[in-house]
């Protein structure tokens, strides 16, 4: 069983609508589980169409609450909180959930014991059937924390399941940049291609998830999306490529039937087939599941 991560460096290069691709082309010769890790922003269900099999809670970390009916009005909660979390009204002293940290200095501090730490719901993971196979994905609450332990979460499902009923591949969709959600989504991949676009921005943030991979010692290809509309930036960034010895595994033009299938919630390879789009995806997804079946990498 193979892990293939597609990440980006910036949000909207395009990395979900080759996912989806992917996903549509693996459903035609091997098993694959699909797993959505871009858990703050997951949007792999609006081309899958998943129906939810199971659906989870997922815990985040403590807030501080305080107990109204034992607090004495001392206001010293609201002294130490580093986070202006706490505040008053009429008297009466509350937590903002949002605002606080989940320190507990004001529970420590509390003169009267009327503070304590009580554990969030930060959001939901779920497993799911889909046309192209089971999908694990999850959904993070607005300005909840540990989107890292999330993506951990969807992945180790998606492999769990793979292994249990022997599928080929685990096919995940990562989050973008380079924080603790993609070095999630990373850890343990046998294989990570990373989509870019060709401008000052794209190219730079490319490099610093190809930095994150190479850190990580998982393997790396790349992928231009975008390519002819702005041809110098791709020769820059396969120049890069080239003397870093990163694989440029295909160029995808670009193409207004992406748009369109992503409005008509399909991939663009079911969408429309012999799109230019659709046909370099496919191009790109020979050359990628080529490069897959040679990595040998250990899971960690």
């Amino acid at each position: 069983m193979k892990q293939l991560v597609i990440l980006s460096g910036k949000g909207g290069t395009g990395k979900t609508s080759v996912a989806a691709a992917f996903a549509h082309l693996a459903s035609n010769g091997s098993k694959a589980i699909l797993a959505d890790a871009d858990v703050d922003a997951a949007n792999l269900e609006l081309l899958l169409s998943p129906e939810v099999l199971e659906s989870h809670e997922f815990g985040g970390g403590k807030v501080a609450v305080i107990n109204e009916d034992s607090c004495d009005g001392c206001g010293i909660c609201k002294d130490v909180c580093r986070f202006d979390a706490v505040h008053e009204g009429d008297g009466i002293f509350q937590v903002d959930p949002i605002a606080c940290d989940g320190c507990a200095a004001c529970v420590y501090q509390c003169p009267a014991q009327s503070i304590h730490m009580q554990p969030q719901m930060a959001g939901h993971w779920y497993r799911s059937t889909s046309r192209y196979g089971p999908m694990f994905h999850a959904a993070l609450r607005p300005a909840q924390e540990n989107s890292g332990k999330l993506v951990t979460m969807v992945k180790q499902q998606a492999r769990l399941l793979a292994m249990d009923e022997s599928y080929d591949l685990v096919l995940v969709d990562g989050p973008p940049g380079i924080g603790c959600p993609v070095i999630s989504a990373v850890s343990g991949a046998d294989l990570a291609l990373i989509i870019a676009e060709p401008t000052a921005a794209g190219t730079h943030d490319m490099r610093r998830v190809l930095e994150t991979t190479a850190h990580f010692d998982v393997p790396a290809m790349v992928c231009i999306n975008k390519s002819d509309l702005y041809r110098q930036g791709s020769e820059e960034i396969e120049a890069y490529c080239r003397e870093a010895g990163i694989p440029v595994a295909g160029k995808i033009p670009f193409d207004s039937s992406v748009t369109e299938a992503i409005v008509q919630g399909q991939p663009v390879t079911v969408f429309k087939p012999q799109a230019p789009a659709s046909v370099a995806i496919r191009d790109l997804w020979e050359r990628v599941t080529s490069e897959l079946m040679d990595v040998n990498h250990e899971y960690a």
